[in-house]
Order: C-alpha cells, then structure tokens, then sequence
C-alpha cells in the first residue's frame, strides 16, 4: 500500500513491528499500519523542517496496536460505550437481495421509516423491506432524507456511474495551490504541532480520527457542533484532546464567533458535502477572503464527482455499496453481508486527512506553496479492495493490560484505559493533554 505515500507526496520508510491480522478478505491491517505511517512521514517531514537530526526520526508503527485503534481506543473501567447501533440500524432482506439502514441519527431513523410507511419497530421494518425491490428502497429513503445502502457486488458498483467517477478520483485530491502566508507557531521536540490551530466542523467518524490525531501532536483543536448535537457512541473515544463547543450557525452573534474563530484557525477540517457549507453562507469563496491563509482538508462518503457527490454516507453504507460487504459474505461463506471487522475506510481516511494537513503544514513552514485537499470513504474503499489478504496469519488476539498506557484517563462517564500510540516517530509518539470531553462542554473561543 505504498501508494499511500505517493498521493500524499510523502518520502521515507516505516518500520512495522507486531504481529497478526484483522481477518478479513482485505488486508485491513495493512491499510491500518500504512495510513497511521503516513501520518508518522508526514510528523518526520515536518520534524525535519524543524531542524530535527536526521538520526531522530526513525518511524515505526505497531501493527497490532494500530489495529486495535481502528476499533476503540478507549476500554472502560466499571462503565459500558452506549450500543454502536440503535435498534432499526441493520442489514435486512429486500425482494432482490440486502440492503443496510443507517439510522442511528432520529432524523435518519425518520426517514426510513416515512419511506416504508411503518412505525420504528424492528419486525414491522422487516416485513416492509421485503416487499420492495432494492434499489427502488434505497432511492426512496434518500429521496426522504435518510440514508441506505443496497448490497452491490464489486462488478456491480464498478459498472454503476458512480462507482466509475471515483474510480477516477485521485486518494488524495491537491487543490488551490497559493503562497503560505506566515503564522506563528509554538513547536517543541515532542510536541511538533505545538500552537497549531484546527477548527473541527466533523462528525461521525474519519473527521474526528483526523482531529484526534493531529490532536496527539500538539495541535489546538476546537469542535463546533450544532445546539443538541449527539452522538454518544462514539464521543469518549474521539474527543480525546479537544475542546467541544456549539454553535448554532442560523444566529448573528454565534456567526460572528465562527468567522473569528476562522481567522484564528491555521487548519480546517470538514465532512460537509460539496456546497452543504454554501447554504450556510460559509462557502469556498467567503472562506478563502476571510481567511486567505486557512488549509481546508474535507471529506465526503462517495466522492466529490459524479451522480451521488451530494449523498450523505457512512462507512457501513460505502462497505455496501462498494462491493466490500458482498465479498466478504463470499470469503466469509456467509448468507448475509458481511462487513470489514472494523470502520476501516472511516479510520484510514481519517489518518490520511491527518497527514495531508500536516504536509500542507510543513510546505507553509519552509515557504513553498501550499494546498487543500479532498478526500471520500469511497476512494479509501478503491484502494483497500485493490488489496485482498494472501495470507491471514495469526489473529491480533485481544487487547492486552500491558497495551493500555500507565495512566488512567478520567472521563465524564467515568475512568478509563486509553491504548498505547501505535506509532512513535524517534522519542515522540501521540499523546493527549486532555481527556475526552462531552460535546459543548467548552466556549467557542480560541485557548
């Protein structure tokens, strides 16, 4: 997978320690270290722009603790992670074959079941499902807001117009080259990201994973969410090392806060779809007048080209569409879908993010131009798919008491153990000044 390396125009060497593979028809394990190793390149590249010795960035990335990291990295003590799915979410039978419902958001949850015409109770969805024809259901539920995925095989999603588009996509899309404008940072030999500001506009879930990182080293990162925007499941683990505050965007005064806290900014990071901001008022031309000098790194779920660049995607529903669920059900030899062991497109693409803000960070650092970038889980699902498992080998096995980090984290949900980082760049690995916080519970202003 070193094709990772050239779309995000990093040079170098990882070395890969740990045993064991997530099992699976694709070589996730290997997406896991290599993704999680560009962030380490790209960590390296900026180090050496530092003026760091050549001698202090050997870069090694364990491939069993990244592995566990495309799960959880939190595990908690005396305190459960709410369910990953509520209980409509799920694969069910249509006329023709499966399709997934992603309703873990009430709105989404709403949608399908206006579609179907039921209430939201499991059996009465079930039955529905199976008198419509899939691709007819999958239509209706966007068509009314929601989200869904029928099952495709790899033939099927590689014929079908959009699957062509993001064949065609670059992994990581460069755009708007301009001068870097100075901005004053505060680095340190552990901390190279040490004064960078980033402003998350992300949810669920490679957003957050990018945030995450760049957190780890350094960065300031601040996450704005709408007033009443949840997503328990998933929040202890990815707020790690941030400050989560809302902003309700339809309002004057909190208007004026994001265009400030914009200006402040050094990075953006988004999963907006193309032109969703633009609704907002905060499109790409007001952006880049405002602040002429941020670095925009966006994601979407299916591409940025093509019939479906406006559809809303998680990875479960990329998994579907793009070929990965039907052939794992072969490989699995399994009479339903069968889904990668983890959010691999969420977690690499949120790695790739990560680094491809960082390079752009290190151009802006040694004067050289700098660029935005793109990137969708469909482009990260091409590129996994390219990849199947020769060999699985020994399972990772479980996590361990001797993965967890000495300290223990303390959370609003409780204590907690936080996973080891699973790459070290030299002395330096990913570490967080704060623990995981509930969304809103900070200010919208800079630290």
């Amino acid at each position: 997978m070193k094709e990772i390396f050239g779309a995000l125009k990093l040079d170098g060497e990882i070395e890969t320690v740990g045993i064991g593979r997530l099992p699976s028809r694709y070589a996730v394990t290997d997406l896991a270290a290599n993704s999680i190793g560009a962030v380490g390149l790209a960590i390296a590249s900026l180090m050496r722009a530092l003026g760091a010795p050549e001698e202090s960035l050997n870069i090694v990335v364990d491939r069993r603790l990244a592995s566990h990291w495309f799960a959880w990295s939190i595990h908690p003590i005396d305190w459960q992670m709410p369910p990953v799915w509520d209980a409509i979410a799920g694969d069910y039978k249509t006329q023709d074959g499966w399709i997934k419902l992603h309703t873990n958001l009430p709105h989404h949850r709403r949608a399908a079941c206006q579609a179907l015409g039921v209430d939201a109770e499991r059996a009465a969805v079930e039955a529905a499902v199976a008198t419509w024809n899939g691709d007819d259901l999958e239509t209706a539920i966007v068509a009314a807001g929601g989200v869904s995925a029928v099952m495709r095989s790899r033939a099927e999603w590689i014929s079908h117009p959009q699957g062509a588009k993001v064949a065609s996509e670059p992994l990581v899309a460069w755009l708007n080259a301009r001068p870097a404008l100075p901005k004053t940072w505060r680095p340190s030999a552990n901390r190279p990201l040490a004064g960078v500001r980033v402003l998350d506009l992300t949810r669920v879930l490679a957003g957050p994973v990018a945030t995450r990182t760049l957190a780890g080293f350094g960065a300031d990162v601040l996450r704005i969410d709408p007033p009443e925007w949840q997503e328990p499941n998933v929040v202890p683990d990815i707020t790690l090392g941030k400050c989560c505050a809302r902003l309700d965007l339809k309002e004057a005064e909190a208007r004026r806060v994001f265009e400030q806290l914009l200006v402040g900014a050094d990075v953006l990071v988004h999963g907006y779809r193309p032109g969703a901001l633009d609704g907002l008022g905060f499109g790409e031309a007001w952006r880049k007048s405002t602040a002429p000098h941020l670095i925009d790194v966006s994601l979407d779920a299916y591409g940025w080209t093509g019939p479906w660049a406006m559809r809303r995607g998680f990875d479960s529903l990329v998994q579907m569409s793009s070929g990965i669920a039907s052939a794992g059900m072969g490989w699995a030899q399994s009479d339903k879908p069968t889904p990668l062991p983890v959010q691999a497109l969420d977690h690499a693409t949120g790695y790739l993010m990560a680094a491809a803000a960082i390079s752009s960070l290190t151009s802006a650092l040694e004067g050289r131009k700098v660029h935005d970038a793109k990137l969708s889980l469909a482009r990260t699902a091409a590129l996994l798919i390219a990849h199947e498992q020769k060999d699985e080998g020994d399972a990772i096995g479980d996590v361990q008491p001797s993965d967890f980090t000495d300290d223990i984290e303390v959370t609003p949900w409780g204590a907690a153990h936080r996973l080891k980082s699973p790459l070290r760049i030299g002395d330096v690995s990913m570490s967080w000044k704060t623990p995981a916080s509930e969304l809103g519970a900070a200010a919208p202003r800079w630290a």
